[in-house]
């Protein structure tokens, strides 16, 4: 093994291992020399490569944003109509609520341990610039209304962090599925033409 492949070995493990205690024990109680420990490496390296444990949360809370963000665009682009692939992009971000790594990294701590704005644009850069680019394509073809898509992103995006904490808390399928019903029906009264209470695929 090359330096440079030892190297990215080390910063790996320590991710990983990271990424497993902050999804399990939360930021505040995990210990970067535990957390070198187990990954197998020494504290020095550990402090080498993420500087401290804050440098630590802050990768891993990039990796689980561009996974996260990976996932729902995949999701999305697995539909051929354009307003299937928004439905199926926001069932896919509920979905990842039922995910410790996203509940607990992502929208339970990441907000207060970054703050706010560092966390939004991570947000934005990832699974939001998603949401944003969905609803200005619907809006060109006249499938909603044409209006500013910011705010309409960022209240959709508010609405769907609340869920996906909702369902990290419950986490069954059942509860999942009332949610996708629900975020229907709130997606169904942007279309143009149709009634909340009559989205086509719902059933």
């Amino acid at each position: 093994m090359t330096r440079v492949e030892q190297r990215e070995a080390t910063r790996r493990a320590l991710l990983e291992e990271g990424r497993r205690r902050f999804a399990a024990d939360g930021y505040h109680d995990v210990v970067l020399s535990e957390v070198a420990q187990a990954a197998g490496v020494t504290k020095g390296a550990a402090y080498h490569h993420f500087g401290s444990k804050l440098g630590l949360f802050r990768a891993v809370v990039a990796e689980v944003q561009q996974e996260l963000g990976e996932r729902v665009a995949a999701e999305a682009d697995a539909q051929a109509d354009p307003w299937e692939q928004l439905r199926a992009g926001c069932r896919a971000f509920l979905a990842a609520g039922t995910d410790p790594a996203v509940s607990r990294i992502l929208l339970v701590d990441a907000p207060t341990v970054l703050g706010w704005d560092e966390w939004r644009a991570m947000d934005e850069a990832s699974s939001g610039r998603h949401l944003e680019e969905a609803l200005a394509s619907l809006a060109e073809a006249g499938i909603i209304e044409e209006q500013p898509v910011e705010p309409l992103a960022r209240l959709l995006s508010g609405a769907m962090n609340e869920a996906a904490l909702w369902l990290a808390r419950t986490g069954d399928e059942e509860t999942l599925k009332q949610a996708a019903l629900a975020l229907d029906r709130v997606l169904g009264g942007l279309r143009t033409g149709d009634r909340p209470e009559a989205v086509p695929g719902t059933s």
